[in-house]
């Protein structure tokens, strides 16, 4: 049976299903668990909610959730619990937030991701050659004849869109056919709206100290904030001077929530940018994410009690900048 058509007789005898995303979700994942919501309704589940870890700290991302008006809820094992079946869309491993869901209480996997673990659960779908998992989505909901009403249309379309860097970040076929598919349907003057979702001034201020802080070897930059005080302010960072001549790969890092938070982003074919994470700083704190787009954090322990931060953050700084380029040419 084609996976499409088995998830949705998979679905049809389900009561409750619970639709996790990753941390801190992306258009990509959110985009896809909505779609999932809207197999899940058609199959007949009378209880599908999408369930989040992390924080929605990027403005865009915010928007994107306000303007589309979907229900997203927190995520905790308790509230889990409450569910018949569990879903991961955009991720394959079992691990949400501070807690550990067991793999045998994961029914659905649906990931563009590559991953070497295993997932014991009925459904699986990873397709690592696709650069989307709307992409994944998308095909589901025209192979089930499923209707796509504009508000869906137009989280798909955004979804592909921000996924690819408006298809810059090397789209496989598949993402081609899948925004064909949505783009009749979708609101665009929404889509511009999403596009053009303000900046605050707290992340231009973190956005000017990156470009100030910023040191270029070649086509990577490294930069840093010294107290990222807004969720979503580094990865919003990020993104900005991803586009800047001639640079392909950017780490920027701050002072947050007691220790170092990162994030990091790659258009460099050779560059695996949450291998590199791992390798630098893996053993130091939690790092996620995919080959383009990766974020991390560093516990510092008792150097957070110093009273002197700036001169606590020097010395981060300097063993950051050693650690991620010491990566990157491991790589």
């Amino acid at each position: 049976m084609p996976l499409a058509a088995g998830l949705l007789d998979y679905l049809a005898d389900t009561e409750s299903l619970a639709i996790v995303c990753h941390g801190n979700p992306d258009p990509d994942c959110i985009a896809s668990a909505l779609a999932l919501e809207t197999i899940a309704s058609e199959a007949g589940v009378a209880d599908a909610q999408i369930f989040y870890s992390g924080g929605l700290g990027h403005q865009q991302n915010r928007a994107f959730v306000n303007l589309l008006d979907i229900d997203m809820e927190t995520v905790s094992a308790t509230t889990l619990e409450e569910y018949e079946r569990v879903a991961l869309v955009d991720h394959s491993t079992p691990r949400i937030a501070s807690f550990e869901v067991g793999p045998k209480d994961v029914d659905v996997v649906i990931d563009r991701h590559s991953s070497t673990e295993t997932v014991d659960a009925a459904i699986v779908d990873r397709r690592e050659e696709y650069h989307a998992t709307t992409t994944i989505l998308i095909e589901y909901l025209l192979e089930l004849g499923i209707e796509i009403d504009s508000r869906l249309a137009s989280a798909l379309l955004f979804a592909l869109h921000r996924t690819c860097l408006d298809f810059v970040r090397r789209p496989s076929i598949h993402e081609y056919r899948a925004a064909l598919a949505v783009y009749p349907l979708a609101d665009l003057e929404l889509i511009d709206h999403l596009y053009g979702a303000a900046f605050t001034h707290t992340t231009m201020d973190a956005i000017g100290e990156a470009i100030r802080n910023r040191v270029v070897r070649g086509s990577t930059l490294i930069t840093s904030v010294s107290r990222a005080s807004e969720d979503g302010a580094l990865a919003q960072a990020a993104d900005y001077l991803l586009a800047l001549e001639g640079i392909d790969t950017v780490l920027v890092f701050g002072n947050a929530d007691g220790g170092v938070q990162l994030s990091a982003r790659s258009i460099d074919s050779r560059v695996d940018i949450v291998d590199v994470l791992e390798r630098g700083f893996g053993e130091l704190g939690d790092v996620e994410g995919d080959k383009n787009n990766a974020t991390g954090s560093i516990e510092i322990g008792l150097l957070s009690l110093v009273e002197d931060h700036d001169a606590v953050f020097d010395l981060v700084t300097s063993q950051v900048h050693r650690r991620f380029f010491d990566a990157l040419q491991a790589g």
